[in-house]
């Protein structure tokens, strides 16, 4: 006969099937960025070289201070533009020789260009290095910028345009870089140029952003890999010592904000089933001496997966699948921004949370378990961030950029485990202003803009999405 009683675990059991408890975590272990020295040709250009002999390859990148912010009024996207071309030929070889001779190198080329600067690299193996060299020299020096090639890429930059419009995450985007800083600063239009500017980019203005900028003194080459410091000064003297020509000196954008006050910006969709939402300010520059205390309290505040934004919006009232905040980091005034998107029954109360949480990190000092896991998270991540001579190579391409000291990622996970909650709340306190917030939604006016106007989080002004293509004084009120 079948026995149907119930069978109880015991507690024995039950606890022998148990998960184990968490294993705490252990002592960091000692890091080392690549050491790496510095040359100077007598052309200007710098040479910084990290050798790296456990990787059969070599990175080359060359960093050149042609980003967008060297753009021309009302040309902007020639920088951007110009940089790209490069992959299109040179006057010795086409683009498809190009592409044949990087295959041969079993590379490819890397182009891109953002605010401060413009970016090229490729990586070879070691036993092709000389190549490379070649190959990178003959890119910087001698492009051809094709006009039909030209021509291709405006009309895929218009092209990315109108999705950009279309797509209430970019517009939100393009909406609150706008009306972040002030019109005449450059970092009120887009990095990438817009409608009107682009069909000014033509390939004279193209030739003529690269002659100017493309210069030995205002390029840093920097070469990480299996080769010596000695070897790596003499390709480069090799390919770039008859370099000539010197660059304008560098004038860093305006970087104002805008409206002193906060304010609420509504671009009304119509009839849009969620709601785009974008919240900062103008913030503070990278060489700021904040930074370190700056980039734990942005962690503990939108940074991580378990930052408190996150853990609010997403993990406690379900208004969205993630919200996140981050410094866009720039030589000049960086913005800070918090973004999510909601649906639209949700948009003011998860503006509500956003402020609350925006004000509650600058009135009290964070919990030590915050701090705890915000600081072992950026120490941890640190050394995962460089295993490779491409991702060596970027970092030190980061120390040109923002001219950083030699000795950057030598201290920094000790000046990051320095941070206290003194000091989060400290930078919090005098960096994160309410009285200038800018709050920028991309929704459907008619169902939230009585309710904005009931948060009190500033007067609000409605907009049209085809604002955006309008000169950039917008309506003040």
């Amino acid at each position: 006969m079948t026995d149907h009683s119930t069978v109880h675990a015991s507690p024995m059991s039950s606890h022998a099937n148990a998960a184990p408890p968490r294993p705490s975590a252990g002592t960091p272990r000692a890091y080392r960025f690549p050491s790496f020295e510095t040359r100077v040709l007598s052309n200007g250009l710098r040479i910084i070289a990290a050798p790296i002999h456990a990787y059969p390859v070599v990175t080359i990148l060359a960093v050149v201070e042609a980003g967008a912010t060297r753009d021309p009024y009302s040309a902007e996207g020639v920088a951007q533009l110009a940089t790209r071309a490069l992959n299109e030929g040179t006057e010795s070889m086409s683009a498809l020789a190009l592409t044949q001779r990087l295959e041969m190198l079993g590379s490819t080329l890397d182009t891109g260009a953002d605010w401060d600067s413009a970016i090229v690299q490729l990586t070879s193996l070691a036993t092709r290095v000389e190549d490379g060299f070649s190959v990178l020299a003959e890119v910087l020096r001698a492009p051809a910028f094709p006009e039909h090639e030209l021509e291709r890429m405006r009309a895929e930059r218009l092209s990315d345009l109108q999705q950009l419009r279309a797509e209430p995450r970019g517009l939100v985007d393009v909406f609150f870089s706008r009306l972040l800083y002030t019109p005449s600063s450059r970092f009120a239009r887009l990095a990438g140029g817009d409608e009107s500017s682009i069909a000014r980019v033509t390939r004279e203005r193209v030739v003529a952003y690269h002659e100017a900028y493309y210069r030995p003194n205002a390029t840093a080459l920097i070469i990480v890999g299996d080769i010596t410091v000695d070897d790596a000064v003499r390709h480069a003297t090799r390919c770039f010592g008859a370099w000539e020509g010197a660059a304008p000196a560098v004038t860093e954008p305006m970087d104002a904000q805008r409206f002193p006050d906060a304010r609420v910006h509504l671009v009304n969709k119509a009839d849009a089933p969620q709601s785009e939402i974008r919240v900062g300010h103008v913030a503070v520059s990278r060489s700021h001496d904040d930074y370190f205390p700056l980039v734990v309290m942005n962690a503990i505040l939108g940074g991580l997966f378990s930052s408190r934004l996150n853990l609010n919006l997403r993990e406690e009232h379900a208004y969205t699948y993630g919200a996140h905040s981050a410094f866009d980091w720039r030589r000049a005034a960086s913005p800070f921004e918090i973004s999510t998107a909601v649906e639209t029954n949700v948009t003011v109360a998860a503006l509500r949370e956003i402020m609350t949480e925006f004000t509650r990190i600058r009135e009290a000092p964070v919990s030590d378990s915050e701090l705890s896991l915000a600081v072992s998270y950026l120490i941890g991540v640190f050394p995962i961030r460089f295993e490779t001579t491409a991702a060596v190579a970027g970092g030190l391409a980061n120390v040109e950029i923002f001219r950083l000291p030699t000795n950057y990622f030598d201290t920094y996970r000790e000046r990051v485990a320095a941070v206290t909650a003194a000091d989060v709340l400290r930078v919090a306190h005098t960096h994160l202003d309410p009285k200038r917030l800018q709050v920028v939604v991309v929704g459907d006016a008619t169902a939230i803009r009585e309710p904005l106007e009931a948060l009190g989080a500033g007067p609000v002004t409605v907009y049209d999405p085809s604002d955006v293509d309008a000169d950039t004084d917008a309506p003040d009120a």
